[in-house]
């Protein structure tokens, strides 16, 4: 830190010369990441309440018990979404991974009431590292399920296997971050209600999709919410299709007992009883306020209405992959993400990547872990209407650039 302070205009300057090397999250560029609605009502709703709330603490519900009250209304809202029963609870958190860590942890506490000392994870090799990372802290043993080899769904037998009176936690996603397929929750939920586990569905990126899309009638579903028997909680962003500035996101258990061991509640000190429900003590409450007032102001006829432009947005993208030679999409997709990967020996599908990359395109990259094809992917958001044509243009140019060329020598990948 320097002496001296600056002018307000001239570090403003400083931070917009930084932010100009970096890709507009607004500009349709980026396939994961940020989640532009492509609307500017929504936008100037949520920079309202940011203004509004921007320095509260949602720490406190005694406090602020009408803030309290807002952000409980989300809960409510998204858990209606989902079918949470009469009875379930839950809160919101800073984003999908403390949602995650958050399930996790609530299925170990119930797992050592079982007398288990060292429980086990049991999740797809497509599940988000959260789990991993839940599996890390909180001391229990990850068990990775293969995947069906056509469909990229976790693979029922191989999960049978794996299921045993030893499991705290099954875990299905609705859908897969890599290629956007529901597993089959039904399935999984009734392994793991055989053998006295929970399980978690990861709805964070599909939980704001996939119920105006079914009411919508866009997309035909199996059962994936709390109406599956067996399925004890369920982790839903609304700072990714609920348009909302990160972070925020819901964890929603079945039973009232189960969300209370969410909570963790201290007094052994001088300061008095202090309680959070989540990893994160003090925080500001306006992504969850945002939330409040993006729900309020749509309501679900709006989110349908958006879902519904979005899903055809997302299936004229996969008619632009499928019109390149060479490519096939992987699995079938539910929602908004997309996968593909190369069917002619010729066309490298990193290389293709890369070539949307120097054209300004951001795909991101998939790797064959866990017997997965090596494949390109993109989260589709609103924004991305707007660009379709240069994108599938992109698309075609890229593919004749690299066709017949050497493979590159990077074949990492990082998740963004």
């Amino acid at each position: 830190m320097q002496q001296h302070g600056r002018e307000i205009g001239e570090v403003l300057d400083e931070l917009d010369r930084a932010r100009s090397g970096e890709p507009d999250p607004h500009g349709g560029h980026l396939f994961g990441l940020t989640y532009p609605s492509g609307r500017d009502d929504l936008e100037e709703l949520a920079m309202q309440v940011y203004r509004r709330t921007l320095f509260s603490n949602a720490l406190n519900p005694f406090r602020y018990p009408e803030q309290a009250r807002l952000m409980e209304q989300v809960v409510t809202w998204t858990g209606e979404l989902v079918g949470l029963p009469e009875g379930g609870g839950g809160s919101t958190t800073s984003g999908g991974t403390e949602s995650i860590l958050m399930a996790v942890l609530v299925h170990r506490e119930r797992a050592r009431e079982r007398g288990i000392e060292r429980p086990t994870l049991v999740a797809p090799v497509t599940a988000h590292p959260a789990y991993a990372k839940g599996a890390h802290y909180f001391g229990l043993e990850l068990l990775q399920v293969p995947v069906d080899p056509v469909t990229l769904r976790a693979d029922l037998t191989a999960a049978n296997v794996l299921v045993d009176d030893r499991t705290a936690l099954v875990v299905a996603s609705a859908y897969s971050y890599p290629h956007g397929v529901l597993d089959d929750v039904s399935a999984l939920a009734a392994l793991a209600q055989d053998r006295g586990a929970g399980a978690h569905v990861d709805a964070c990126v599909g939980g704001m999709v996939l119920p105006f899309a079914a009411r919508a009638g866009v997309r035909s579903l199996a059962l994936w919410t709390f109406d599956v028997p067996g399925v004890t909680s369920m982790s839903v962003d609304l700072h990714k299709y609920g348009y909302v500035p990160k972070g925020v996101s819901v964890v929603l258990h079945r039973d009232a007992d189960w969300a209370q061991r969410q909570w963790f509640v201290y007094d052994r000190w001088p300061g008095g009883l202090y309680g959070a429900p989540g990893v994160a003590g003090a925080r500001t409450a306006a992504p969850v306020l945002a939330a409040w007032a993006l729900m309020s102001y749509l309501g679900f006829e709006g989110y349908q209405e958006l879902v519904a432009e979005l899903l055809a947005t997302t299936d004229r993208f996969r008619e632009a992959v499928e019109s390149v030679g060479g490519l096939a999409v992987n699995g079938d997709p539910v929602g908004t993400i997309l996968s593909w990967r190369s069917t002619d020996p010729a066309l490298d599908v990193y290389a293709l990547g890369d070539a949307m990359v120097e054209r300004g395109w951001y795909v991101n990259r998939l790797t064959d872990y866990g017997g997965c094809p090596p494949s390109l992917h993109v989260m589709v958001s609103p924004a991305h209407a707007r660009v379709l044509d240069e994108i599938a243009a992109a698309l075609q140019e890229s593919a004749a650039q690299v066709r017949g060329a050497a493979a590159p020598t990077d074949r990492s990948a990082r998740y963004s």
